[in-house]
This record gives C-alpha cells, sequence and structure tokens, in this order.
C-alpha cells in the first residue's frame, strides 16, 4: 500500500519533481506511516528525473538586468 501511495504521490498532475521535502509535504496531509519521510526520500533519489529536477543541478539564470523605462509624457 505504501509503495502504491509513492507512486500516486509522484506521478499526480500536480507532482512536478519538487523534491522528497515537498512530496513529504502533500502526502503527510493525508497519510503517515512510521519511517514515511525516509522511505519517500528513498523513493525520490531512486528517479533520474527528480535528481535532474534538482535546483543544484541546474545552471544559474544569470544575474537580472536593469530594464529602461520610458520617460512618462
Amino acid at each position: 500500500l505504501r509503495h502504491l501511495i509513492l507512486e500516486e504521490g509522484h506521478r499526480s498532475k500536480l507532482s512536478f519533481h519538487l523534491g522528497a521535502t515537498k512530496m513529504y509535504e502533500d502526502l503527510r496531509k493525508m497519510f503517515w506511516w512510521p519511517g514515511m519521510k525516509k522511505d519517500i526520500t528513498e523513493f525520490v533519489n531512486a528517479f533520474l528525473v527528480c535528481q535532474k529536477a534538482k535546483v543544484e543541478h541546474q545552471r544559474p539564470s544569470g544575474l537580472l538586468q536593469p530594464l529602461s523605462i520610458a520617460e512618462w509624457k
């Protein structure tokens, strides 16, 4: 049953590979079991797509650039 819950939480249309913490926060609203956070972390870590989506694996977006604002006439 736990594995089915994890799969559904991970495949949900509302899940965007946001990581184990977000998945845990979402699932704990409806479910709980001993070792749930550890189970979710291990489940998420097993998916390459989730690992690629992690912030530390993405390129930095760069510095913000000032926008020129036309003078009001």
